[in-house]
């Protein structure tokens, strides 16, 4: 159960009500398999990476190369967690001739569906060759699959699975609710040992 602002939230919950392809911005966690400290450790207030935590570094930065849609935001990686603000905005799809430099100020608009996209623990695939719109599910899958393809490249341990299968999902509704929670993104190493994902194992 994760604690956010001085409060617990249930595991989640996937909003039923809630397309997650729709526009937005979305606080996601990902725990490791049983927590393990796999990426790295906490010294000094600052978060150090070691050779597996780079490569999620590096795959998290590299899902704009295949999903025109994905807006990275704030991303921070820990011991045995990630965090990190994803947004989806569809008119890069929808738009294709409008200016990939630009950038849209404040929050995209809410709106509802019934439609939800399952996650599932398929390979990364190039979603730009057909211009699909994907969502936050899809997005996660990728950089879930990929980071732990090229880890187990690393660690000679071929269909290990280095994530847990579910991940906490928030739909950032307001600015102000935004700038809290990248607040607590970006200051998570300087509070580690409060961290309700912390152990003293490294």
């Amino acid at each position: 159960m994760q604690q956010f602002q001085g409060k617990y939230r249930i595991e989640t919950a996937r909003a039923k009500w809630w397309d997650y392809s729709n526009e937005g911005d979305y606080f996601i966690t990902i725990c490791t398999k049983n927590r393990e400290h796999l990426f790295g450790y906490v010294k000094d207030e600052k978060m150090i990476l070691n050779e597996y935590g780079q490569i999620v570094s590096d795959c998290w930065f590299d899902l704009p190369n295949h999903y025109k849609n994905i807006v990275l935001d704030e991303f921070q990686i820990m011991p045995n967690h990630i965090h990190c603000i994803v947004g989806v905005d569809n008119s890069k799809i929808i738009n294709p001739d409008s200016n990939p430099d630009s950038v849209e100020t404040g929050l995209k608009p809410v709106c509802t569906t019934n439609d939800i996209t399952n996650d599932t623990t398929n390979d990364i695939t190039n979603a730009n060759s057909d211009d699909k719109i994907h969502g936050v599910f899809e997005f996660m899958r990728a950089l879930k699959s990929f980071s732990s393809r090229k880890i187990n490249e690393k660690r000679n341990s071929k269909g290990v699975s280095n994530w847990q299968e579910r991940f906490h999902d928030h739909i950032i509704r307001n600015e102000a609710e935004y700038n809290r929670i990248k607040n607590y993104i970006i200051n998570n190493p300087k509070n580690w040992d409060k961290d309700c994902f912390f152990s003293g194992d490294t």
